[in-house]
């Protein structure tokens, strides 16, 4: 991999988690998915699906084999995104209070950070970077 193509890699999941957290994602999914409740799950399920398919079609593109990588993220991004939901719903933090901007951001960076470990395994997968 060259130093071109991780720069690629990593703005295609820059732009997956844009898409996904912010162009894709309705009012419905954004107010819904913390609820408790098979809604909230339901909204959740809808929103990660969209994830699923972003990380998906990024590692079809860099290294096909690692398609799972969607699944995986699912998963990760489910959970992060439930348990911020839960917190903010529970505590009745919303977009006035410091409380739901510093869970917004702590969400926004374990997303960021789980993006970089994809990356890390799709590197590792290619065989490293050449420079």
């Amino acid at each position: 991999m060259t130093p071109l193509t991780l720069l690629s890699l990593y703005i295609a999941f820059r732009l997956k988690q844009f898409l996904c957290d912010f162009v894709f994602q309705t009012n419905w999914m954004a107010m819904t998915k913390g609820m408790p409740g098979p809604e909230g799950y339901k909204a959740l399920a809808s929103h990660v699906a969209f994830h699923g398919v972003g990380t998906t079609l990024v590692a079809l593109i860099f290294a096909p084999s690692l398609w799972w990588l969607g699944l995986v993220d699912v998963v990760i991004h489910g959970g992060i995104d439930r348990i911020k939901g839960l917190m903010t719903y529970k505590k009745g933090w919303d977009y006035e209070k410091k409380c739901f901007w510093c869970a917004f951001g702590l969400d926004q960076e374990l997303h960021n950070y789980t993006h970089l470990g994809y990356i890390v395994l799709i590197v590792l997968y290619l065989g490293g970077i050449k420079i």
